[in-house]
């Protein structure tokens, strides 16, 4: 059985990756009634500076902090799929993963982490991208590419566009300046990333990030992404 039709699949490496990329525009999506769909590869169990943190305890608090940022949002549905955060290859079984979310529930549009982001970009975020990119095309699309997706039922899908956040050759920009607020409200959900003497300079640099994104356009914030339309 396959979902209805969505707006967008976000497709994040870890918890609080989206809120950092694409949650103004997220944000700004759900409120026009579109529906969209958070896919997270791993639970970010590894993600402390603290060596005395027990992974599986830091994975189940992760993840409540992600449905918390995603529910503040709007976003209809959260899928965990538990890869092994900081080992994510690009491999068959991530491929078919990726594939069957996609097959399952036809966005029209997908969104990630760019690929060829250069020099210092978590190893996570790069295989993620190209993964995704490989599976909306041209996996996703063609009928007979997993035989275990045949065997689901879940045909073929054709993915309209795709968007990158972290891209250093944007695009595309959207226009988060009324939705700002809610991106830095969904990413404070996730305490176990922030602490408390962060929070001011975060949001100091999350803006001045986001005025840089808006540089030559005729409003204030910006998300930016490079956008490939197929």
């Amino acid at each position: 059985m396959q979902a209805s039709p969505i707006e967008l699949l976000v497709i994040a490496p870890h918890p609080d990756d989206a809120e950092f990329g694409i949650a103004g525009t997220v944000a700004g999506l759900t409120a026009q009634g579109k529906k969209v769909v958070y896919v997270v590869v791993t639970s970010g169990e590894k993600g402390t500076d603290d060596m005395d943190t027990r992974p599986e305890i830091l994975k189940d608090l992760r993840e409540k902090e992600q449905l918390g940022a995603a529910d503040l949002l709007g976003v209809s549905e959260v899928i965990f799929l538990r890869f092994p955060d900081g080992l994510l290859e690009d491999s068959y079984r991530y491929r078919l993963e990726i594939a069957r979310q996609i097959r399952y529930f036809k966005p029209r549009a997908v969104a990630s982490t760019d690929p060829y982001r250069r020099y210092v970009w978590h190893r996570d975020h790069r295989v993620t991208g190209q993964v995704v990119a490989d599976a909306v095309y041209p996996f996703a699309r063609n009928a007979l590419a997993f035989p275990e997706l045949v065997e689901e039922r879940l045909g073929p899908h054709v993915v309209r566009e795709m968007l990158f956040w972290g891209s250093e050759n944007p695009n595309y920009h959207v226009n988060i300046t009324d939705t700002f607020c809610l991106k830095l409200k969904a990413l404070k959900c996730h305490r176990s990333q922030l602490r408390p003497e962060q929070i001011v300079e975060i949001e100091n640099w999350l803006r001045q990030r986001a005025e840089k994104m808006a540089e030559g356009q005729n409003y204030e914030l910006a998300e930016a992404f490079h956008r490939v339309e197929l």
